[in-house]
């Protein structure tokens, strides 16, 4: 191991709920040095989103620790800080000109007022690289309207491709809003560090929920901008690929998700009926398309007696790519888990076990590593500002005893 690839790095992480801590989380698995600002006492609004909660070492729910939050807060410390005092949002801007990146989701124009904007901000740090999360971006006509996933769902024409063919318009089962957004903040976020560490200039990032909710509707929206198509709801089938889909099977259902006329032969020929892949109506992928009722009709005819694992076993050997469709218990206890190391555990200082779910990428020479489990809120406030700000113990204690900062005792 070479060292994190984030080493040296700060991050100012003024974001809360999902979308920047997303980020955040992220740039930490990386080896940065990310620091979270919260409110003393209340700390992030998801702290308190539960049940399920953590329990703690003597067997209570840690009320401010829920699922929720623990999903995207760890390898951070946290530093509470009073942003309503002016003393508070100076001990703010100070931390801001050490930092490296910051990472806000407040509503557009509303860290002005506290004076930790990109304008007062970039005077003090020009090197800064301040990405700024909102619902709907710092420009155009919804600019001024608060942001959250479910509606950036809909309007960005998500739901209406999510959910049966006749059944209503469906979100998704996680915030794939918050989270996509999460995702393209942190490669711009790191695109724009690496312009910065090349001129010593920073730059503003402005990331929407609504902005990135569109491009992430990738071939479907395609389908309406080349052909004039709007996609409707589908299901689980694929708008162009067939047959790609659930199927019932004798003890439950499994997906079988053809991509190729290879494929289909493949499929044909497991199931017995290779005659199939040579039927004018059926051979290739532009003609299943035409006739994709009569032969999922036909599939789901043929696999109805099957049980699951054995015909999935039988498909994998063949090439056909197919799988369970798993309740998230059924992942979670598949030996996919422990062979990946997808789940690593944290053990607190109160023997606590806080389980998180690992980056995915593996890196052969900088792997991601877990250093902090997520932080109690102020667990480190005196830490980080001596660490970052070099402010001694005397002054510590008076920013405590005023109010200012908050630390976490026991």
């Amino acid at each position: 191991m070479t060292g994190r690839l984030l080493d040296g790095v700060k991050v100012l992480d003024l974001s809360r709920v999902l979308a920047g801590p997303w980020c955040t989380q992220i740039l930490a698995d990386f080896g940065a040095d990310v620091i979270k600002v919260e409110v003393p006492g209340r700390g992030d609004d998801t702290r308190a989103w539960g049940p399920p909660y953590l329990i703690d070492g003597e067997g209570r729910e840690d009320r401010g620790e829920s699922a929720y939050y623990l999903s995207c807060n760890r390898n951070k410390r946290s530093v509470a800080i009073n942003m309503a005092d002016p003393e508070g949002q100076a001990l703010i801007r100070r931390l801001a000109v050490e930092a490296d990146i910051l990472v806000e989701n407040f509503k557009v124009g509303g860290l002005r007022k506290y004076g930790l904007d990109y304008e007062s901000l970039r005077a003090i740090n020009p090197r800064l690289v301040y990405c700024s999360i909102t619902g709907f971006g710092q420009t155009g006509p919804y600019a001024n309207r608060g942001g959250y996933d479910f509606v950036a769902q809909g309007m960005g024409g998500f739901m209406s491709i999510t959910g049966e063919t006749d059944g209503p318009p469906l979100r998704a089962g996680v915030a794939m809003a918050d989270l996509s957004t999460g995702m393209y903040a942190t490669v711009s976020v790191l695109a724009a560090l690496r312009h910065a560490e090349q001129t010593g200039e920073g730059q503003r990032i402005d990331v929407s929920l609504l902005d990135t909710q569109i491009a992430m509707l990738a071939n479907q929206g395609m389908s309406w901008l080349v052909g004039g198509i709007v996609p409707g709801r589908l299901g689980n089938r694929h708008p162009t690929v067939v047959p790609y889909k659930t199927f019932d099977v004798a003890d439950g259902t499994m997906i079988i998700a053809v991509g190729n006329d290879g494929q289909f032969r493949l499929l044909c020929e497991e199931l017995g009926v290779p005659e199939l892949a040579t039927d004018p109506r059926f051979s290739s992928s532009s003609a299943r398309l035409v006739n994709r009722d009569a032969i999922e009709a036909i599939v789901q005819d043929l696999v109805r007696c099957f049980k699951r694992d054995e015909l999935i076993e039988r498909l994998v050997k063949r090439g056909v790519p197919t799988g369970p469709v798993n309740s998230i218990k059924d992942i979670f206890e598949d030996p996919f888990i422990e062979a990946r190391g997808t789940v690593h555990k944290f053990t607190r200082d109160d023997g606590a076990r806080v389980p998180t779910v690992a980056y995915p990428g593996k890196f052969s020479e900088t792997p991601t590593d877990y250093r902090f489990c997520p932080p109690r809120v102020g667990e480190q406030s005196r830490e980080i500002l001596e660490d970052w700000l070099a402010i001694g113990d005397g002054e510590l204690d008076r920013l405590e005893t005023g109010g200012v900062i908050a630390q976490r005792v026991g």
